[in-house]
């Protein structure tokens, strides 16, 4: 999808969620005005809690407004969901943004299994959770899953080294923190839910990084679709389909909780 295109995508995917007025909470789990989440119950019992982290390679306009469709297509589909905003890029800003989300994740205790589900840079806050032990599961949509290979191939313009501060040989201690690719094996199942014409993340970060990831041990799989980098996250296309059954493949699959 061509930049210029993408206002008038995430209008429509804006009117979608209007369509559907499901009532959620909006739960602040700190002070700063980014630090909230909206929490969404659905009408039954849960499948589970579906941590929902938005993308944008990290960077300030990018909003939980983009994932607002896929948290209660999520709902809608026996989930509960929390579509979390987090602080965002400035100068130091990738540590308050890994607190945040796992501060997120802990003002939803209680809630179980919990499967982070992240798009693009929220693929990778969705697997640095898993790092960290503090989710039971994760699918990442179109997911920047290693921040080192990332750096190397300057996605998103120089998006990591503009979250890090620098490349790994000038910040090592930043990536060995906050790359997933470089703490495996998480120990919990990832699915990489990636389109194969991602022009965005290439597919071929996914597979790598899943390559790595079962050599490791753990049980990491691409499901691979006929898409883009943005319809991972429409309710309205071919790929939600996918999105939606890899998500119940996991609820079933995923032990009770952390």
């Amino acid at each position: 999808m061509r930049a210029e295109d993408l206002p008038a995508f995430f209008e429509e995917l804006d009117e979608w969620a209007a369509s559907r007025p499901l009532p959620y909470q909006t739960v602040a789990y700190g002070a700063h005005p980014d630090q909230t989440l909206d929490l969404r119950l659905p009408a039954g019992g849960a499948r589970g809690l579906a941590l929902v982290l938005h993308g944008g390679f990290w960077r300030a306009p990018f909003t939980g407004r983009n994932t607002a469709a896929l948290a209660i297509a999520l709902t809608e589909d026996g989930w509960a969901t929390a579509n979390v905003e987090y602080r965002r890029l400035g100068p130091g800003a990738w540590r308050p943004m890994l607190d945040d989300v796992l501060e997120a994740r802990r003002a939803l205790a209680g809630h179980d299994p919990v499967v982070a589900v992240g798009h693009s840079a929220g693929g990778h806050l969705a697997l640095w959770l898993a790092a960290e032990g503090v989710v039971d599961a994760v699918i990442a949509l179109g997911g920047v899953c290693d921040l080192a290979a990332a750096a190397g191939e300057r996605l998103g313009s120089g998006a990591v080294q503009e979250l890090l501060g620098g490349e790994p040989a000038d910040v090592p201690d930043a990536y060995s923190v906050a790359d997933p690719a470089g703490r495996l094996p998480l120990g919990v199942a990832q699915r990489l839910v990636h389109g194969a014409a991602d022009d965005r993340v290439p597919l071929q970060h996914a597979e790598a990084y899943a390559e790595r990831a079962r050599v490791a041990g753990d049980d990491c799989g691409v499901v691979e679709l006929d898409a883009g980098h943005f319809e991972v996250i429409d309710p309205r296309s071919d790929a939600w389909t996918a999105v939606a059954e890899t998500a119940r493949s996991l609820s079933r699959d995923c032990p009770a909780g952390r």
